[in-house]
């Protein structure tokens, strides 16, 4: 297979998403001293390539790569990264209003994204020379998660008419690209929206998201039973203690409703002083 095939298929890309030993044996790669994280220009120097021309990858493919694990910080999480980082060398310019992170997830995903490397190029054929013959075990691995996926499909199915359908379809679709070795390409709008990420990504710390993200959803919720007539859908989300509860079933599409939530009840409160303002750095 050539290895231009990883930059046009997402589920082929997402077959090897965890494949990141294969960064260092291309070529070693430098990372920031908490040994998780890249920046931009890190990253740049490993493909050996211009700074920008990562930030147009990044740009065209935000979704994929948030995905695996792809952060930008602002507001308090970047100054408390400053902080944790001070006196440890680490280059960051003191006007900087928001800097993005890489995990080694995201480096080799940007090197199967990237055609404009040498590097780049020898990351994606290393990964289909090694990966060209599955063992045993990885054939017998695969046969399960077929199973399993077949299984979490008919549980999906019996949902209907308790959950949302179209979060349902979107899960069930999931389920099915895994059983056959790829992944969905789902529709951005599609994509599931959450009130406690909302909140953060309008700069509230973490006590006033927990303070205020269940008014915030009860009034989008009556929101959209006005602009629609019915009541927003319902989905079963899965609780760090390993519990499941139902939520509502907010996509990208709610989007508008969670700013008019936002302009009407909360923007005020949480507008920042002048000297606080951030803004996205070019």
């Amino acid at each position: 297979m050539n290895e231009l095939a990883l930059t046009e298929s997402p589920s082929l890309r997402a077959q090897f998403a965890d494949r990141v030993d294969v960064l260092d044996k291309v070529k070693a790669i430098s990372l920031l001293p908490d040994g998780v994280h890249t920046t931009t220009e890190m990253v740049a120097a490993y493909y050996e390539v211009e700074a920008e021309t990562i930030r147009k990858v990044v740009q065209r493919n935000r979704v994929e790569l948030a995905a695996n694990g792809l952060v930008v910080l602002r507001g308090s999480d970047l100054r408390e990264f400053k902080r944790s980082t001070e006196g440890l060398g680490v280059p960051l310019p003191a006007n900087l209003n928001a800097l993005t992170l890489f995990t080694r997830r995201v480096v080799l995903n940007i090197g199967q994204l990237l055609t404009e490397s040498q590097v780049a190029a020898d990351v994606r054929a290393y990964l289909l020379n090694v990966e060209e013959v599955a063992t045993r075990e990885q054939r017998s691995q695969a046969v399960d998660m077929v199973e399993l996926s077949k299984a979490r499909v008919q549980m999906l199915a019996a949902a209907f008419g308790y959950l949302d359908d179209q979060w349902i379809k979107a899960k069930m679709r999931i389920q099915v690209a895994i059983g056959l070795g790829g992944q969905p390409e789902l529709d951005p709008l599609d994509m599931p929206l959450y009130v406690p990420d909302f909140l953060k990504s309008k700069g509230l710390r973490k006590k006033d998201v927990s303070s205020e993200q269940s008014w915030f959803g009860k009034r989008a919720a009556s929101l959209y039973e006005a602009e629609h007539g019915n009541k927003p859908g319902l989905r079963a989300t899965d609780i760090p203690d390993g519990s499941v509860r139902t939520t509502l079933a907010w996509t990208q599409r709610d989007l508008p409703i969670f700013e008019e939530v936002w302009d009407r009840w909360y923007a005020a409160k949480y507008t920042p002083a002048p000297d606080d303002a951030l803004f996205l750095t070019p």
